[in-house]
């Protein structure tokens, strides 16, 4: 299984579904880096990639984006051959 980094802040539900999205697909370690906690996380993940909104999620190398993102590419299929590293 691919590692899993999400950016995230302490009261975000969007951040808490794609957790239970991630974990419904057999993710058991999510690497969540506090945005609202350290600004200069937050400046890191804004230079990454080019938006300010959390969750911001990577599976591997791979910047799937928010939580919308990672629902379309959990119903196009290619959520779980991702994760897999396929």
């Amino acid at each position: 299984m691919q590692a899993v980094k999400m950016y995230t802040t302490a009261f975000c539900p969007y951040c808490v579904r794609a957790k239970q999205i991630l974990k419904s697909k057999g993710v058991e370690e999510i690497e969540e880096i506090r945005i609202d906690s350290d600004p200069d996380a937050r400046n890191t993940m804004m230079e990454i990639t080019r938006r300010r909104t959390v969750p911001q999620i990577f599976i591997g190398d791979t910047h799937v984006g928010g939580c919308d993102d990672l629902m379309a590419l959990d119903s196009r299929g290619g959520l779980v051959p991702l994760l897999q590293g396929a």
